[in-house]
């Protein structure tokens, strides 16, 4: 990996590079999770088959499936604080508020941004998606790859996806129809499952997801709630989204001496000299890149976690936005 400066900024380059060691070590030794979707390398080369089998996914010895859906002790204690300081709630009614209402209610960016202690319970997790097409309601997703920053075993996760349709685009990403239309490549409602489950043997316990990808809310979010959509699943509350495109304006609008020639992914790959590992516009590539510019960007902002934390949306504020933009 890019190794990015080490000053004492509290940024996202320190935070992880701090703390590596101690995380990796600990899933290398106790992460079981194995992705069972087709797995194929950056240039698509096809390495193994579409199988259904059971599967269990652990994290520190423990099954991980009824962790993730319970706050931590520390989110309890300070939403306790908040409730017991308020005035504004019915203290009569108080016993009838459930910890998903007082999440709601507070907001999980909040609680980051005000509680240092918090910011360890965040997981950053780089996606792209490459698509048959542009239009979000006919195109699908064709290939989807992750990696969680904090790094260790089984911390990336890559498919193509069966769309079911013709891919309209494959001379921007090189993936044809005859690629992920066949039987050995899993649909979307077939990944799902598999995709929350590696979230959640990533997840710290009682912790948040925040996802991140380059013009993530033009196009991958989107893309990626109406996958969920269309499949009956519903995005997660605790999963938070950022864009690194707006960390790329923010720099160009520094005004420094040496800034990029573009907010793109390429001119930033070129800006910090980071060398092109696979096909451009494939997305574990994609991945990679965008791994190593965030680090970088947040060095040059002078960003905190809890900085991006503010930037992020949950998947329902951003729906929300939308509706009331149109």
């Amino acid at each position: 990996m890019l190794q990015a400066p080490r000053g004492r900024i509290h940024c996202l380059a320190n935070f992880y590079w701090e703390s590596f060691h101690n995380t990796s070590s600990t899933r290398v030794n106790n992460s079981s999770f194995k992705p069972l979707a087709s797995s194929y390398g950056i240039e698509g080369g096809y390495s193994r088959r579409w199988t259904r089998r059971p599967m269990t996914t652990k994290t520190d010895g423990r099954n991980m499936s009824n962790q993730a859906a319970k706050p931590s002790n520390l989110v309890r204690k300070i939403l306790d604080e908040k409730v017991s300081r308020s005035t504004a709630l019915n203290l009569n009614k108080k016993e009838e508020i459930s910890e998903h209402q007082q999440l709601q209610y507070y907001g999980i960016k909040q609680m980051i941004a005000e509680n240092k202690d918090l910011v360890d319970l965040v997981t950053f997790i780089i996606y792209d998606t490459e698509t048959s097409g542009l239009s979000r309601k006919d195109d699908r997703i064709i290939e989807i790859a992750l990696q969680d920053l904090s790094g260790g075993e089984n911390s990336t996760f890559q498919s193509l996806v069966n769309p079911g349709c013709d891919v309209a685009n494959y001379r921007i990403h090189g993936i044809r129809t005859n690629m992920v239309c066949r039987p050995d490549v899993p649909r979307m409602e077939e990944l799902i499952p598999i995709l929350l489950r590696f979230i959640k043997s990533r997840q710290k316990p009682g912790g948040y997801i925040l996802w991140a990808a380059h013009n993530c809310f033009a196009f991958d979010l989107p893309f990626l709630i109406n996958e969920f959509s269309r499949c009956s699943y519903e995005i997660p509350p605790n999963w938070l989204f950022m864009d690194t495109l707006s960390l790329a304006r923010e720099l160009m609008k520094s005004g420094g001496s040496k800034l990029p020639s573009g907010t793109s992914l390429k001119a930033l790959r070129e800006h910090y000299r980071i060398p092109l590992v696979g096909s451009a516009h494939r997305a574990m590539s994609d991945v990679r890149t965008l791994a190593m510019i965030l680090q970088m960007l947040t060095f040059d902002l002078k960003l905190s976690v809890p900085n991006l934390v503010t930037r992020s949306f949950t998947a329902s504020e951003y729906v929300n936005k939308k509706r009331k933009k149109s």
